[in-house]
């Protein structure tokens, strides 16, 4: 803006320079008449755009001026009027001095208030104004425009959600309880043993696979065969949202049913919660009551199946050795009646003992034999019936002897029996310490069997609520404000970088 002293210093300029110095031309009048005339025009109150516009066309028209009622007062001697908005664009060309040019006079106008500020600084804050008014009106468009679209894609949608939270939804009732998956252990495990016992890492397979079970198609359909968990969503009171309708697929169903049976596992504590939500308290019970029984009954499965391939090999193993003690004893019997001995090792005894007590006699009689001989005239008869007697022990201990060594009459002899009966007993007694291993081997399969064994215990047990859990209306509401927040922020940032990619 040009302040008054600058305005002031330019008319001194412009009266001092040599132009406002010159004498005035053949068609000025005397000074005198000029300067009444100038004070004229002052006293007429031009307004600063006529001023300006009188400069510009004595600028255009080579006049030379020392202010600006000068220009205008020597414009008007030329005929023409900077104060109409037709002499403009005639004064770029006049006719001066040309035949037929009419002088027009000055006009008088009203007077008015001098202007506060030089004529450039107005004209500069007039021209600042219009662009600060441009953008208050660019912005209140624009925050019109936000504000419009803020409220249907933002705050309408979130007024719906709570309308529809607060008041239509219908309220639906959760049952809490919670159990874990535990392991039978042993009562005779040493220290050593017990520093190596198993944790709850250990059942944290059959935890998952309880936990995979109840959120299963298979567990969705026993519940509504039994309770009917289809009928209980159908009810034409629950609001449509959360109502199931009545020739739904099985796999509606199931998603409703996933939506309102929520199972987790703890690993770090091996418990497994659950939650059971339905639109009345004591169905809601009875459906967590259920589930529990179908865990149960899961868990017990997979016992059962542990246990069975744990011993499976066990009692395989010990039918097969009883069946190899069966026939060690059939062949050994077998063999008994077929020989006609009944224990080699006695009648080997007896038959010794025969001999021991026939030589015994031998040598008495070969001593008595000896003793008549030694006499001068021993007695023949005596000495022939001895020596008869040797014969016949000596013949009887041969006799006995091959008894034992070769068969006699077609039957294998003693010691054929005795070998045979002995590889018998030996197979015999072999299988016998076989099927004795093979029974401890499945008494201690037996015992890591029922150590496996597994059990659901309860920690918190199933209760009908007497408030209803949901819907949470304060809270969906906020989380629907701020997801349809996010939606038109992620939608207007994409809308501004395609618009300035598009405008690059």
């Amino acid at each position: 803006m040009t302040t008054p002293t600058k305005a002031v210093l330019y008319r001194v300029r412009r009266t001092s320079s040599p132009a406002a110095d010159a004498a005035p031309g053949p068609g000025d009048p005397a000074v005198p008449d000029r300067e009444a005339a100038l004070r004229a025009v002052e006293a007429e109150g031009l307004t600063p755009r006529q001023l300006r516009m009188a400069r510009r066309m004595a600028a255009q028209n080579g006049i030379d001026y020392t202010s600006d009622h000068d220009a205008v007062l020597k414009l008007r001697q030329r005929g023409i009027d900077p104060s109409r908005r037709g002499t403009a664009a005639s004064a770029i060309a006049p006719d001066v001095g040309g035949a037929g040019t009419a002088v027009q006079l000055p006009q008088a106008f009203r007077p008015s208030p001098p202007p506060a500020m030089p004529d450039e600084g107005a004209a500069r804050v007039d021209h600042i104004m219009r662009i600060q008014r441009d953008i208050v009106r660019r912005r209140r468009r624009q925050l019109t425009l936000l504000t419009a679209r803020l409220v249907a894609f933002v705050l309408l949608p979130s007024l719906l959600a709570g309308v529809y939270f607060f008041i239509i939804a219908t309220p639906m009732y959760a049952t809490h309880s919670a159990f874990v998956i535990q392991q039978a252990e042993s009562t005779a495990m040493g220290n050593l043993g017990g520093f190596f016992k198993g944790t709850q890492f250990a059942t944290s397979q059959d935890a998952i696979t309880v936990q995979s079970y109840l959120q299963s198609r298979d567990a969705m359909l026993r519940l509504d065969k039994e309770l009917g968990f289809r009928a209980a969503f159908s009810n034409p009171a629950i609001d449509p949202l959360q109502r199931l309708s009545p020739d739904a697929t099985t796999e509606d169903a199931y998603g409703l049913y996933q939506d309102h049976v929520k199972i987790g596992y703890d690993p770090t504590e091996g418990i497994v919660k659950m939650e059971v939500i339905a639109p009345d308290p004591a169905l809601s019970q009875a459906f967590a009551e259920t589930l529990i029984r179908y865990a149960e009954e899961q868990v017990d499965r997979l016992s059962l199946r542990l246990r069975e391939a744990q011993m499976k090999d066990a009692r395989a193993g010990y039918e097969d050795a009883e069946r190899k003690v069966q026939a060690a004893q059939a062949a050994v019997l077998d063999l008994q009646q077929k020989v006609g001995v009944l224990d080699p090792r006695t009648e080997t005894g007896l038959v010794m003992n025969q001999i021991g007590t026939i030589e015994t006699h031998l040598r008495k009689k070969e001593l008595e034999l000896q003793a008549l001989l030694d006499n001068a005239q021993p007695n023949a008869a005596r000495v022939e019936g001895t020596r008869a007697d040797i014969a016949r022990l000596q013949s009887t201990v041969a006799e006995l002897r091959a008894g034992l060594t070769r068969d006699q009459g077609g039957s294998a002899s003693l010691a054929a029996v005795t070998g045979q009966l002995r590889i018998a007993e030996g197979e015999l007694t072999s299988r016998q310490l076989m099927m004795a291993q093979a029974l401890q081997q499945m008494e201690t399969a037996r015992i890591e069997a029922n150590r496996q064994t597994r059990y659901l215990s309860m920690g918190v047990a199933p209760i009908a609520p007497d408030a209803a859990a949901y819907p949470r209306a304060f809270e969906n509401t906020v989380l629907a404000l701020l997801i349809f927040s996010g939606i038109y922020l992620m939608l207007s940032l994409t809308a501004a970088i395609l618009r300035e990619q598009v405008s690059t």
